[in-house]
């Protein structure tokens, strides 16, 4: 049985250090946070993947914006999760055991604050060194999760946030 479980743990890949990093820009305010402590597996046979970021995680340059948006946006107590579990749309046009970069589409169900949404977003795998390395860049709509923005900092925020994700993975052991 050893034998036999041994590939298949190769075949997925896992961080617990991915990075998340989210910007909202508008004219009146530039809003950054970055959460580094994402976990993210694929599996290389099946072209699986999950994520999954604890939102009181993501750390703002001022105290007061990081409370807001635990507290009257993303209400993080009661949702404390930001989750994605999809899988790579054309999994034939990544050679997994030959290191190189390959530009992907994933497709699957985006869980942010108690709404869960089918997306598809691009993306690009590089492997080498043993590692693979994952990267997207994608806009999330605050009205599609029902995050609702108070008109008093309406023009403050924009209506589509963009994300950027980026994850180092190493064998499963």
């Amino acid at each position: 049985l050893c034998a036999l479980a041994a590939p298949a743990s190769a075949q997925k890949f896992f961080t617990r250090d991915a990075k998340v990093q989210f910007n909202s820009d508008t004219p009146m305010e530039k809003i950054e946070a970055v959460n580094k402590s994402g976990t993210a597996i694929i599996d290389t046979q099946t072209g699986k993947m999950e994520w999954k970021v604890l939102i009181k995680n993501f750390i703002f340059e001022k105290a007061l914006m990081q409370e807001h948006f635990n507290e009257n946006y993303m209400e993080s107590s009661k949702f404390p999760n930001a989750t994605f579990k999809g899988a790579l749309t054309d999994l034939s046009s990544v050679n997994f055991g030959k290191d190189g970069t390959y530009k992907v589409k994933t497709k699957g169900t985006m869980e942010i604050h108690g709404v869960k949404k089918e997306i598809e977003v691009p993306g690009t795998l590089t492997i080498g060194g043993g590692t693979i390395t994952i990267k997207s860049d994608f806009t999330v709509a605050c009205a599609d999760y029902n995050i609702q923005i108070p008109g008093v900092v309406r023009e403050k925020i924009a209506k589509e946030i963009n994300v950027k994700v980026e994850a180092k993975l190493n064998p499963m052991k």
